[in-house]
């Protein structure tokens, strides 16, 4: 793939959008490898994915301007749906995912960003959706998630006046999860997926799935979906292997082992 770079380290794996001559622009191709990436990762070897940019200007500046200039309605609804459904395919990926900020995430950088599970951003950080400076809404879901994520006040602010922000403002607002170095935001998004990973995958996943599917009911209904969840875990390796070195601790202390979490 000629933009998105795929390693995997342990059961933490690292997407890298690479178009840094761009600033990580997307445009079709962009997304095509993004989309062959999400799709082929090994749910039963990756436990947690990291999505950040090349280089230290930018994680994604945006959709590609050049790209989208000439599209017609027609075709502008179809480039649309194409990164919605990417990024919708990211948002649902069973395993958690971290984006890892350096730099610009603007328009559909800012978008992308909102698709995963949270978002971690270098000091030099720059968000915003400034598309209604082109003519033009926010077509990767900004409209949706981002009103989701800081409530919809602060959201039309941002929206409709294409104000960038910086990473504290990001992260006074509730936009970011936490503010590093940009030496220093890759190596925490690492120590930070290798937590997660080392903790029952199965229950993640299926916190994962309660929290996604509940901001969508009413109460009543997520509650019961929760529950649903919450019993689907018993039963497994993880959870009577789990609670059985509980109360090994509570009975001795001594007699703690270490509990290797699987995946089925």
């Amino acid at each position: 793939m000629a933009f998105v770079t795929y390693e995997v380290e342990g059961a933490v794996a690292i997407a890298t959008i690479d178009r840094p001559k761009a600033l990580n622009a997307l445009n079709s191709e962009v997304l095509d490898d993004l989309e062959k990436v999400i799709d082929g990762i090994d749910l039963d070897a990756v436990r947690c994915l990291i999505l950040t940019g090349a280089g230290e200007k930018s994680f994604v500046a945006g959709a590609d301007i050049g790209q989208m200039s000439t599209l017609t309605k027609a075709e502008a609804e179809a480039f649309g749906k194409k990164g919605n459904d990417i990024f919708r395919k990211l948002e649902t990926l069973p395993i958690p995912v971290i984006a890892a900020i350096n730099g610009f995430a603007l328009g559909g950088g800012c978008e992308i960003s909102m698709s995963c599970d949270f978002r971690i951003c270098s000091d030099n950080a720059i968000f915003g959706q400034p598309e209604v400076g082109l003519g033009i809404t926010p077509g990767f879901g900004g409209t949706q998630r981002l009103a989701r994520l800081i409530g919809p006040g602060m959201a039309k602010q941002l929206i409709y006046t294409a104000r960038n922000i910086n990473a504290e403002e990001a992260y006074r607002i509730g936009l970011v999860n936490q503010v590093t170095t940009l030496e220093e935001l890759l190596p925490t998004a690492k120590k930070l997926a290798s937590v997660i990973a080392g903790n029952a995958p199965i229950a993640v996943r299926a916190c994962k799935k309660a929290i996604n599917e509940g901001l969508e009911q009413g109460m009543d209904d997520a509650i019961v979906t929760e529950e649903k969840l919450f019993g689907s875990c018993f039963e497994s390796y993880d959870q009577t292997e789990g609670m059985a070195n509980f109360l090994r601790k509570k009975d001795d202390p001594k007699k703690v082992k270490h509990v290797a979490f699987q995946n089925k």
